[in-house]
C-alpha cells in the first residue's frame, strides 16, 4: 500500500498530461487513519466515472457491534451509511470542477427501500464504501495538481469522516434506522403465524408525492391510515414495542371503493412493501408477504413454453396452451402466462388490480356466456379459478374491484376505500350477494390445474455479441441491453431502483455460466440464487467491485428472463 506523500507526487506529475495519466493512480494508498482503494480510472473526463473504495478499520470508526450482529441489522446499517455518505457527497463536494463528470463524488443510487447493497460493507474489522470520481479536467488535460487534490485530500476525506465514524453521526437517528427495518421485519416474519398476508400500520401514509416519485406526501396534505376495529390486529415488536394496524388475512380479497378513494394507492404500498422502508416513508410499517407479486395484462410481450391451460384452452387455431409461446401475446393470454410465471416462480400473492387486467380473462357475465356458449369460449375466467388457487395450492389475492359484484361470491374479505380510509364490508357484501339471485355459470373444471415447470436452455440466455465481449447494462429502470436483446422491464411493478436492474441482468448471466446445466428448473436456479445471496452476499454475482448493486427479489429475476426473446426452454420431465 502507497502513501499519501505518493498520491501527491502522482498527482503533481499527471498534472497537464494526457487524460489517460490518470490511470497511474490506480492502486491503494494509507491516508490519514483511511485505506484509499483507486480501482478503476475513466478513460476520459465523459466516461463512466472512476471508482474508489475508502475503508476505515473500527478500531477507529467505532460502530457497536450491536447494531450490525444479525444480517437484517447489518443490511439496514449499511444502507444508512450509504445514504449518509451520498447526502454528505452532496454537501461537500464542488462538483464543477471542468468537463463532462470532473467534480462528481456520488455513491450508488436508491430509493425509499432498504436493501442489501454493494456499497457499503461493515463488520467487526472494519467500514467501507464504494463511490463514484469524476476526476477532473479541463477537456481532456487533467487538473490534478489543484483540484483532484483538494476532491480527495479535503472532500472525500471529509465526506468519509462525517460518513463512518460512528461518533460523528447522530446516534438516535442510526438506531431508528436500524431498528425501524428490524420491527418491520419482525412483523413480516410473524405474517404467516397470525394467518396474513400484509400489514398496514396505524399512521401509515400511503399516497406518494407524486405519480414519477416513491417519496411520502406531506402528512398535513393527506390521510393518516386507520384500520377499522374488525380487521385490527397487533404486534409486540423488539424496538418499537405494540404495533397496531389493518391485517389483511390469508384467502382472497376484494378491495373496493369509488374513483378516487385509494384503492390503487392500497394495493400499491402493499405491493411496494416486500420491501422495508426507511423511516418516516410513511409505509415504514407497512409489509406485506416477501412471495407477493403485481400481475397484469401486458399486451405483445414474449411468452416460451408456459402451460396456460388453467386459464386457457381449446384455442380454435390448434394452438397448443400447455406449451403455449408466443412474441405477440395478447391481453388474456399474457396475463395467463404471468399468472402460471409466478407460480412457477413461487407466488404465495397475487396482486392485481382491474384497471391493468384483460377484462375477458377476469369476468364473463350471465349475458355473455348465453350469447357465447363455453364451448366457444376457451378462457376460463379468473373468478372461477381463484378459489381453487387458494384452495388447492394456498395462494392468496388481493384484487382491486370496482366493476364487478360477482367478485362478491369468491371473496373472503371485502375492504371498501373510502376517502383512503378501509372499511370491513365483508358482512354487508354477503348480504347483497345473498340478497341478489346468482345468475352466472361457474366454468371451471375440476381442479386449478398442473403448474408447469421449465427447464431453460442454456445456450438460449447468452449475452455476447458476436465479438465474444459481454454487453449487459442497465437501462434505466425499465430496460437491460442483454448482448443483441433488449429486455423490457417497463411493466415490471416491483423493482424498486436502478441498482437491482443491473444485478438482474449480471445474475441471468451467473445462472447460465454456473446454475442451468438443461436440467435445473426455473425454480430450483431461483432457490439457490436466494441462497447465494444470503449465504456469500450479492458480490458473488457481480462482474468486478462495484457499488452499483443492489439485491433484487426471485420474482424479479424471473420475469426479467421470461421476457428474453431467445430464451428456449423444455417441460420438465415428471418421472
Amino acid at each position: 500500500m502507497r502513501s499519501e506523500r505518493r498520491l501527491k507526487q502522482l498527482l503533481n506529475e499527471i498534472d497537464g498530461k494526457g487524460y489517460g495519466a490518470y490511470k497511474r493512480l490506480k492502486g491503494s494508498y494509507e491516508l490519514e487513519d483511511f485505506q484509499l482503494f483507486i480501482e478503476h480510472v475513466q478513460g476520459d473526463p465523459y466516461a463512466s466515472p472512476s471508482r474508489f473504495r475508502i475503508r476505515l478499520g473500527q478500531s477507529k470508526a467505532g460502530f457497536p457491534e450491536e447494531l450490525f450482529k444479525t444480517r437484517i441489522r447489518k443490511i439496514a446499517l449499511e444502507d444508512f451509511i450509504t445514504r449518509r455518505f451520498s447526502d454528505q457527497a452532496r454537501r461537500i463536494a464542488k462538483r464543477n470542477r471542468g468537463s463532462g463528470k470532473s467534480g462528481m463524488i456520488s455513491v450508488a443510487d436508491f430509493g425509499q427501500a432498504v436493501l442489501q447493497r454493494t456499497s457499503c460493507q461493515v463488520n467487526k474489522d472494519f467500514v467501507d464504501v464504494i463511490f463514484a470520481v469524476g476526476l477532473p479536467a479541463k477537456g481532456r488535460t487533467p487538473l490534478s495538481r489543484v483540484q483532484a487534490k483538494e476532491m480527495i485530500f479535503n472532500e472525500i476525506l471529509k465526506i468519509s469522516e462525517n460518513s463512518l465514524i460512528y461518533n460523528n453521526l447522530d446516534e438516535k437517528k442510526v438506531e431508528n434506522h436500524v431498528y425501524t427495518v428490524e420491527d418491520a421485519e419482525f412483523i413480516r416474519e410473524s405474517l404467516k403465524d397470525n394467518g396474513l398476508i400484509a400489514f398496514v400500520a396505524d399512521g401509515s401514509i400511503l399516497p406518494r408525492k407524486s405519480g414519477i416519485g416513491d417519496r411520502p406526501m406531506e402528512r398535513k396534505k393527506t390521510v393518516e391510515f386507520r384500520s377499522p376495529d374488525s380487521l385490527k390486529v397487533s404486534f409486540e415488536t423488539p424496538n418499537h414495542g405494540e404495533i397496531e394496524g389493518m391485517g389483511i388475512p390469508e384467502g382472497v380479497t376484494l378491495i373496493v371503493g369509488g374513483g378516487y378513494h385509494g384503492k390503487s394507492t392500497l394495493l400499491d404500498a402493499i405491493a411496494q412493501s416486500v420491501y422495508n422502508h426507511i423511516p418516516e416513508d410513511g409505509r415504514e410499517f407497512v409489509v406485506s408477504n416477501p412471495n407477493s407479486i403485481v400481475i397484469r395484462a401486458e399486451d405483445g410481450r414474449f411468452v416460451e413454453n408456459v402451460d396456460i391451460s388453467p386459464l386457457i384452452s381449446n384455442v380454435p387455431s390448434d394452438m397448443d396452451t400447455t406449451s403455449f409461446s408466443t412474441i405477440d401475446a395478447s391481453g388474456s393470454t399474457s396475463q395467463a402466462a404471468n399468472i402460471i410465471e409466478a407460480l412457477e416462480a413461487g407466488a404465495q400473492v397475487l396482486l392485481i388490480d382491474e384497471d391493468t387486467s384483460a377484462t375477458n380473462l377476469m369476468i364473463r357475465d350471465e349475458r355473455m356466456q348465453e350469447l357465447v356458449v363455453k364451448e366457444d369460449e376457451p378462457i376460463t375466467p379468473l373468478i372461477d379459478k381463484i378459489r381453487q388457487l387458494y384452495v388447492e395450492e394456498g395462494v392468496s389475492t388481493i384484487l382491486v374491484m370496482g366493476g364487478s359484484g360477482d367478485y362478491l361470491d369468491v371473496a373472503d374479505t371485502i375492504i371498501q376505500m373510502k376517502n383512503y380510509l378501509p372499511k370491513n364490508v365483508t358482512q354487508r357484501a354477503r348480504e347483497i350477494a345473498r340478497k341478489y339471485e346468482k345468475r352466472r355459470r361457474s366454468e371451471a373444471r375440476e381442479g386449478f390445474g398442473e403448474i408447469n415447470k421449465r427447464i431453460p436452455i442454456p445456450d438460449s440466455i447468452n449475452p455476447r455479441k458476436r465479438s465474444g465481449k459481454v454487453k449487459i447494462k442497465a437501462r434505466g429502470m425499465d430496460a437491460i441491453q442483454f448482448g443483441y436483446e433488449t429486455l423490457d422491464l417497463s411493466k415490471i411493478h416491483q423493482i424498486a431502483e436502478k441498482p437491482q436492474v443491473r444485478l438482474i441482468g449480471d445474475i441471468l448471466f451467473y445462472m447460465t455460466r454456473h446454475i442451468f446445466d438443461g436440467k435445473t428448473t426455473i425454480k430450483e436456479a431461483l432457490d439457490k440464487v436466494e441462497k447465494i445471496m444470503k449465504e456469500k452476499g450479492i458480490h458473488e454475482f457481480t462482474p468486478y467491485n462495484s457499488g452499483d448493486y443492489a439485491a433484487p427479489r426471485r420474482h424479479e429475476i424471473a420475469t426479467a428472463l421470461n421476457r428474453l426473446r431467445t430464451l428456449s426452454c423444455k417441460k420438465h420431465n415428471k418421472t
